[in-house]
């Protein structure tokens, strides 16, 4: 790997706030903080491109350099998707991809591809996305000559530094040199998303029925059919597709997404209290048994001015792949369930009529956030 000289300069920390209201009655507020390791308050030096080779050390290229001086990146992203039409580059519309291509180019000098490896509707957010990109470092004072591949860290302080100038809705967290021949997209092997419903300052029977909403997660994990949650416009071959996890957290109402042990401890708590009998065509793991840990909701008076505590759930859906649109299509059913207007044999016949039409209303997509994409990432 190139050194590079250590850097004298303070460490940054950038706080993203929004207020997103949505339809049906369904309200967010997201308090997001990213940072990037060491990137400075000043920039200075990361204004022209051509500053930041004088920073790097020039050594020999060790063995895992590539051809051509041509480095692939991985790197992943965090970004509010309320001002942006989806992830997807587009000729006439604000999009992730067509931001970070252009805050590549104005730190390299040259046109980049970025490829995501999970596309994202317009108004869909993402704690983390994550792209690849080749760039190969030139020298600006000799043209033609080919430089040792930029450090990560370097990459990601002048890219964000670019993006930050205009836009604070998009941020790199994280970024490392993979090999040439690794993709974002196909090495894939997991993706966890996230929505988050907000209830009125009342306890609502949505949130009440605690065993409906349990029940109605237990019959769409798995490997199914799901034809019924799949928009018009998906492009994918099959319909086929393996839930691995579908389950509903409540959580206090401030940003917050449960991690694996949250759910998992909530899950075992739940099924301990409820003691649901075994059944061998049924029983899923720990991991994938959905459920709500209450969490009381006053409904006194707390004085002019002051915002009673809304309830928050959490639905989360993990899979290696989704089909177009089917997350919210998943989510739409279950707040039937949760309020009464479908049961357990409802969502059962939704699943096998394999037909967009049955199941019930989309929701919304402000609500909707990619959490994570899993990798076997190589050693470096």
């Amino acid at each position: 790997m190139v050194g590079s000289r250590k850097e004298k300069q303070k460490p940054f920390a950038l706080r993203l706030k929004f207020q997103i209201s949505m339809t049906h009655s369904l309200k967010h507020s997201v308090d997001l903080e990213g940072s990037y390791n060491n990137r400075p308050s000043k920039l200075s030096k990361i204004e022209h491109p051509s500053h930041i080779e004088e920073e790097e050390e020039e050594e020999e290229e060790m063995n895992q350099n590539p051809k051509n001086g041509i480095q692939r990146y991985l790197f992943a992203i965090e970004y509010i998707g309320t001002r942006f039409s989806g992830s997807q580059k587009q000729l006439t519309c604000r999009t992730v991809v067509g931001a970070l291509e252009e805050a590549f180019a104005k730190f390299v000098g040259q046109p980049v591809s970025v490829s995501c490896s999970s596309r994202t509707d317009a108004g869909v957010h993402a704690l983390s996305n994550v792209c690849h990109v080749d760039i190969q470092r030139t020298s600006k004072r000799k043209p033609g000559e080919v430089l040792p591949p930029h450090e990560p860290a370097v990459v990601g302080r002048a890219v964000n530094h670019f993006l930050q100038k205009h836009d604070s809705d998009l941020t790199i967290i994280d970024v490392r040199r993979v090999p040439s021949d690794f993709h974002a997209r196909f090495k894939a092997q997991e993706r966890t998303y996230f929505y988050r419903l907000l209830s009125g300052p009342e306890p609502l029977s949505t949130f009440e029925k605690d065993r409906a909403w349990h029940e109605a997660c237990r019959v769409l994990v798995g490997c199914h059919d799901f034809s019924s949650f799949r928009a018009a416009g998906c492009q994918a071959k099959s319909p086929i597709r393996t839930l691995d996890e579908l389950s509903v957290t409540e959580v206090i109402e401030s940003p917050y997404f449960p991690s694996v042990m949250d759910r998992e401890r909530h899950n075992k708590v739940s099924s301990d209290l409820r003691g649901y009998p075994s059944n061998s065509e049924t029983d899923i793991s720990p991991s994938s048994s959905p459920c709500i840990d209450k969490v009381t909701t006053s409904s006194e008076d707390v004085g002019f001015g002051k915002r009673r505590r809304h309830r928050c759930l959490v639905v989360t859906a993990r899979a290696r792949s989704f089909l177009y649109h089917q997350v919210r299509l998943l989510v739409g059913v279950l707040k039937a369930v949760g309020s009464g207007n479908l049961t357990i044999p409802d969502v059962e016949r939704i699943l096998n009529a394999k037909n967009v039409t049955s199941a019930s209303p989309m929701a919304p997509a402000c609500g909707l956030y990619l959490g994570e994409v899993k990798y076997d990432l190589p050693t470096t």
